[in-house]
């Protein structure tokens, strides 16, 4: 698409979102926006359910189901164990559950144990579950079991509850006790059992062992063992979570991308915010748009309170009444994708749900009470923008605009946003229609394409609607993808009154558990792994602020007037001001084969005597994986100067931060 093209899509478009000038800036610069760096949470790669959150059962609400993968069901993730003999069998069973929203529960006949008189005895009847590839749990740490039981047939039940470490070898012998509890289920009725388990020794492969010591009948539901040491105490993986408070985000879009409207499955499988919040038991499982569960402990109030924690703007993408442009094969055929969409007479139900989020979010404003402060809501994630989105879009966005005009709507450019893609263009022609405040941009494309195009140069200084990256990534995982991606970076820095946000994706990958790549945080049951794109976004992260000036730094050899990073140009820079914590970052990156020499003027600044350097460097091709981890910044204090000149040496990226 050519810049008059492209000018003319944005001319009608209200402004939605601004970059506020700041005070007491040195002239010489813009006004950017101050919150181009966040972060974006889809359920892929298992990052939910054996990733942030922090439970350490898996199924423990016996709702898997073949719908999420062939030969999956109600004791995937479990199995039947009966030390010293004992007999019985399992049935999942479906009559009178905890909750209509979870259907599902495990009963135990059984029919043979020793009388009971040995609390230390390896015996009964029951279930063992080993977690996402066993359970990683500490000496001395607390960890809550619990679950809802009831007494079907027979005496009432002792129920053993144990973490043990399985010993090796055969034949099999009784597991090493780690910690354990015991239950007394007597009520024909559902009851919520609870203990606290502590281990007396580290295990990074532990099971979790449930025995009925007694005959007859029991039922079991909504299994669940947590640790007590979570992320502010909120149930969060704490080291997980940890790595993105690193990151300095400056908001959070969630649940998706494709899990919002459920993939290629059609609407039945839609996520909806509803059946998300409230009780664990009470919520409404679902398939996985990526081929697994999802238990949806991980909902709308946790994702609210994570952005609470860390201080973000929550960003919210509700479905637009149009499935993926997957559904049914739909990807295999390009450019004329299969839609399902909801009939017109029912999208007030779709309308409701997005002002009912508002609401739940922001309470009741005759109460002045906000619990959340919610301002942007998405609308759409990368649909097809056909002839049908557009009316239903328009439907929901209208609507939610008239009850609620204070909310900034983020609307959707489709699947690929780029030159003489129709979505694309069709996107920013329902934009310019609608004055929408924001529209979504997603692109994945070969280090190449970062490297080298600086495509919102082109977009008029004059635009209304501003931008939000909000997916993005180099197709691969090496330094030379990061430090391409950082270049990039900067040219969105130097467009910050253009783009006013992005947000790198898949955020999460599991090892052993991964569809996409690549991912910023891979991760295991003991640690995450920070890739070098993790470490960029982390400097930009870190370095976030609302002015801009690009005349502070000079390679040798560019013209006078240059301005990086250009086109076609594998180095450049950018210096931002932050005039709330009166801090100045010098960013530079050099991702080419040739060591470069910057000349740094900031006398038009008040810096300080010191300044911290920051330097991530490596060869192009360097990765951080399972098994190395050579890349990471080093910092280091220098004296602070007004003019001096720096060697930036190839395939390097360094930051200088100043108080002022």
């Amino acid at each position: 698409m050519n810049r008059t093209k492209l000018a003319a899509l944005f001319a009608a478009a209200t402004l939605g979102v601004s970059a506020q000038k700041p005070m007491n800036a040195p002239s010489g610069g813009k006004a950017i926006s101050d919150e181009l760096i966040g972060i974006f949470f889809e359920d892929i790669n298992n990052s939910a359910d054996g990733g942030l959150y922090a439970e350490l059962v898996q199924n423990g609400s016996f709702e898997f189901s073949p719908a999420d993968r062939d030969g999956w069901g109600p004791a995937t993730a479990w199995k039947q164990i009966r030390p010293g003999h004992s007999l019985g069998f399992l049935e999942a069973c479906v009559e009178k559950p905890v909750h209509a929203n979870n259907a599902h529960y495990m009963r135990l006949h059984i029919e043979r144990t020793k009388e009971f008189y040995d609390y230390k005895g390896w015996r009964g009847f029951g279930i063992q579950n080993d977690g996402f590839d066993g359970f990683s749990v500490k000496a001395g740490e607390k960890y809550d079991f619990s679950a809802f039981m009831r007494n079907v047939k027979g005496d009432a039940k002792n129920v053993r509850v144990a973490l043990v470490e399985q010993k090796p070898g055969w034949p099999p012998s009784d597991p090493r006790l780690l910690a354990e509890a015991y239950l007394k289920v007597e009520s024909g009725d559902w009851q919520k059992f609870e203990a606290v388990l502590t281990p007396d020794s580290t295990c990074q492969k532990a099971s979790l062992q449930i025995l009925a010591l007694d005959n007859g009948d029991m039922d079991i539901d909504v299994v669940s063992l947590m640790p007590e040491d979570t992320y502010m105490g909120h149930g969060l993986r704490k080291d997980l979570a940890q790595a993105l408070a690193d990151l300095h985000p400056k908001f959070m879009r969630f649940p998706g991308g494709c899990v919002v409207h459920g993939g290629g499955d059609g609407f039945w499988n839609t996520y909806r915010w509803k059946t998300t919040i409230g009780p664990k038991e009470t919520r409404r499982q679902l398939k996985n748009t990526w081929g697994y569960h999802q238990s949806c402990a991980l909902g709308y109030f946790e994702y609210f309170q994570f952005c609470e924690d860390l201080g973000m703007e929550p960003v919210p993408i509700l479905p637009a009444g149009v499935s993926c442009q997957g559904t049914n094969g739909g990807w295999n055929m390009w450019p004329t994708q299969a839609q399902e969409v909801v009939p017109m007479s029912e999208m007030d139900e779709w309308v409701a749900e997005a002002i009912d989020l508002i609401e739940w979010a922001n309470g009741d404003p005759a109460t002045n009470k906000c619990p959340f402060n919610l301002k942007y809501l998405g609308i759409g994630n990368e649909e097809k923008i056909s002839p049908e989105f557009i009316e239903r879009f328009k439907y929901i966005y209208e609507r939610v605009m008239k009850a609620h005009p204070e909310i900034v709507i983020v609307g959707t450019a489709g699947p690929g946003s780029h030159a003489d893609n129709p979505d694309y263009e069709n996107g920013w022609k329902l934009a310019n229609e609608l004055a929408m405040p924001i529209l979504d941009e997603h692109y994945y494309e070969p280090n190449e394409f970062f490297l080298n195009k600086r495509q919102y140069d082109s977009y008029p200084r004059d635009a209304k609607t501003k931008v939000y990256l909000g997916e993005y990534a180099a197709k691969d995982k090496k330094l030379i993808d990061a430090l391409a991606e950082g270049l990039y970076l900067l040219h969105v820095e130097r467009n910050g009154d253009v783009v006013a946000m992005t947000s790198y994706a898949p955020l999460f990958a599991r090892k052993d558990g991964t569809q996409w790549n690549p991912d910023m945080i891979y991760y295991d049951n003991e640690r995450p792994y920070l890739t070098c794109s993790y470490y960029v976004q982390q400097l930009f992260g870190q370095s976030s602020g609302n002015y801009w000036y690009g005349d502070c730094v000079k390679f040798e050899g560019d013209a006078a007037d240059a301005i990086q990073p250009m086109e076609n140009v594998h180095y450049g820079q950018s210096v931002i001001l932050n005039t709330k914590t009166r801090q100045l970052f010098v960013k530079i990156c050099n991702a080419s084969n040739e060591a470069k020499k910057a000349n740094i003027d900031l006398s038009r600044f008040g810096i300080k005597k010191m300044a911290t350097k920051t330097t991530l460097a490596g060869q192009p091709n360097d990765e951080n994986n399972y098994e190395a981890q050579p890349i990471a910044p080093k910092t280091e204090q220098i004296k602070a100067q007004k003019k001096f000149s720096l060697d930036i040496a190839p395939y390097s990226f360094v930051m200088l931060q100043y108080q002022l």
